[in-house]
């Protein structure tokens, strides 16, 4: 039986920019010198938009909020099976905005953003697990 097109366009909108700011996170470390905050940013938005895309898969609607936690708990009642992973994701919620604003802590340490990578890579892997194949095979521009 054929997926609902219009359900696998926005799902795969949302997976295609979540892997787009995977592939920024990872520039900005190759960056000279390296953009540390930009790259923990991008993998906070990575997060942030694999969630929303499986929670928009399994047809639950979700806030508009950079909170991991939430978004995390609305896929853990779907699938209990995310739980380790969403636990270490959920610190990366404070990304969304901290390092992004004069005053505040200037940048996060090397080990921090490649740590950062490391999550937001997990969750997009497992995520992707997730979901039909016509949702996450494309080519990413």
């Amino acid at each position: 039986m054929p997926f609902d097109p219009i359900l696998v366009a926005e799902t795969r909108a949302w997976v295609k920019k979540a892997k787009a700011d995977l592939r920024a996170a990872r520039h900005d470390l190759s960056a000279i010198p390296p953009l540390f905050a930009d790259a923990v940013f991008h993998c906070q938005q990575a997060v942030e938009k694999m969630l929303k895309g499986f929670l928009l898969w399994r047809g639950v609607p979700f806030r508009k909020t950079p909170s991991l936690e939430e978004l995390g708990e609305q896929c853990l009642e779907l699938d209990e099976t995310l739980r380790e992973i969403i636990d270490r994701a959920v610190p990366l919620t404070e990304y969304a905005w901290k390092f992004r604003y004069p005053g505040d802590p200037e940048e996060p340490s090397p080990e921090e953003a490649e740590e950062a990578i490391r999550t937001a890579a997990s969750v997009a892997q497992a995520i992707t697990s997730r979901l039909p194949q016509d949702v996450h095979q494309f080519q990413q521009e």
